[in-house]
């Protein structure tokens, strides 16, 4: 008798069929899902996006909010603006009243600096210890002075001005021009743009 060989095979034929057709099922699984997800997303949306109906009392009740609101806000911010002209105004009074009671101080020393002067143009010996010593003091006197902002007018040549000038004699001078400053009798200082005091001066023509 002849027997007869079988072929073994690797997988039975219905197991190879379901192995077949698994990513078939898959894909399908996964397009029926596809809407769900989608009708679920569009659930959620609807929920968030509430819809609210406001009676007419309500909505006169909002309106009467919202003009209360923008009356505090213009409120806010004209107090607001009053108080920094306020604080501006303030400083710029604490500075003026701190210049003028600078001024009040300073003025009465400049008949100092007056007899100062005075002496170190009398004639005497340049080399004498009392010239040079009063030369020393008069010099310092004027640091003193500039340190505190006062500076001596620059009158002599200048056109006259009445508003830094005091004239107290006229004279006619062919070499200067019209209302030029001839000579300075007293100095005038100022601090700043405030004149401490006016120069006294003589003018030309």
């Amino acid at each position: 008798m002849s027997e007869e060989k079988k072929e073994p095979t690797g997988q039975p034929p219905e197991q190879e069929t379901t192995q077949a057709s698994a990513p078939e099922t898959e894909q399908s699984e996964a397009k029926e899902a596809e809407p769900k997800k989608d009708e679920k997303t569009r659930r959620e949306s609807k929920k968030r996006e509430k819809t609210y109906t406001l009676t007419r009392e309500q909505m006169e009740a909002a309106e009467l909010a919202a003009k209360q609101l923008t009356a505090v806000t213009d409120q806010f911010t004209r107090l607001t603006a009053e108080y920094d002209n306020y604080r501006k105004r303030t400083t710029k009074e604490k500075e003026s009243i701190y210049q003028d009671a600078k001024a009040d101080a300073v003025t009465p020393f400049l008949a100092v600096y007056d007899n100062l002067e005075r002496a170190m143009k009398t004639e005497g010996d340049e080399d004498s210890p009392h010239k040079k010593g009063l030369e020393m003091i008069f010099n310092q006197y004027r640091e003193v002075l500039n340190k505190l902002g006062v500076a001596e007018m620059d009158a002599l040549g200048q056109p006259f001005d009445p508003n830094r000038h005091s004239a107290v004699m006229h004279v006619d001078d062919e070499n200067l021009g019209e209302n030029v400053v001839a000579d300075v009798y007293q100095a005038g200082f100022v601090m700043g743009d405030k004149v401490l005091r006016f120069a006294t001066v003589r003018v030309a023509n």
